[in-house]
């Protein structure tokens, strides 16, 4: 997550960020709340912009915001997020999100080719989403009061979920047993959040230390 508050104004204002993440007071509910929906009022705003983008800005100032986007982490994991947000708003408030998806992709990959090759092309997009219950996030809860490893997925799902607040211990032991949890810098975004300090123990095991000045204890281990 970006906490660079002080970046040039997009959506929000540097004043919107410094709320958003905490570093802001309001003195007053009434301010909290003007706050709030100047914030929703800004995001409305700014995704009906993207129609406007997509078909008023030059190929060439598309390409010029997204060059060499796998270079710039900062940008990947934004595209990312703002993905994630509309599949999320869209979901909870009861829209399939394949059905922005799909006609989007295909609309794009048309474009695309009658641009690129001056061709027409017939484009099949499937989007499907399969979800398995692993663990309940009381589950989650029960292993970090007894010192057991969590997935940093399960401990990001703790984060979003907003009701249990995991800086209450003093250390977290996560198990990092997938390639993506290890390489993309998820732990390190993810300690960030929570100020804490990464260590990594072995391939398969690392720690988020949320005491300053604590050590790990943990030796090698593997799972």
């Amino acid at each position: 997550m970006n906490t660079d508050i002080d970046r040039e104004r997009g959506v929000l204002s540097p004043a919107d960020r410094a709320y958003l993440l905490g570093e802001r007071e309001m003195s007053h509910d009434q301010s909290k709340r003007n706050a709030e929906a100047r914030i929703r009022r800004r995001i409305r705003a700014g995704i009906l912009d993207f129609d406007l983008f997509l078909h008023t800005l030059s190929e060439k100032d598309r390409r010029q915001i997204f060059e060499k986007p796998a270079s710039d982490e900062a940008v990947f994991e934004a595209v990312r997020a703002m993905v994630a947000f509309a599949y999320l708003g869209l979901e909870e408030s009861g829209r399939d999100f394949d059905a922005v998806l799909e006609p989007a992709v295909r609309s794009a990959e048309e474009y695309l080719a009658a641009t690129r090759g001056d061709e027409t092309v017939s484009v099949d997009v499937t989007f499907d989403v399969e979800t398995t219950v692993e663990s309940s996030l009381l589950g989650v809860v029960s292993r970090l009061d007894d010192g057991d490893p969590v997935t940093p997925r399960e401990l990001f799902t703790l984060v979003m979920q907003a009701e249990h607040d995991p800086t209450v211990y003093d250390r977290i032991v996560l198990t990092t047993a997938t390639d993506e949890d290890r390489t993309d810098g998820f732990l390190e975004r993810l300690a960030s959040y929570l100020e804490g300090d990464l260590r990594r123990v072995t391939d398969s095991r690392a720690v988020i230390v949320l005491e300053p000045g604590e050590e790990t204890t943990d030796g090698p281990q593997t799972d």
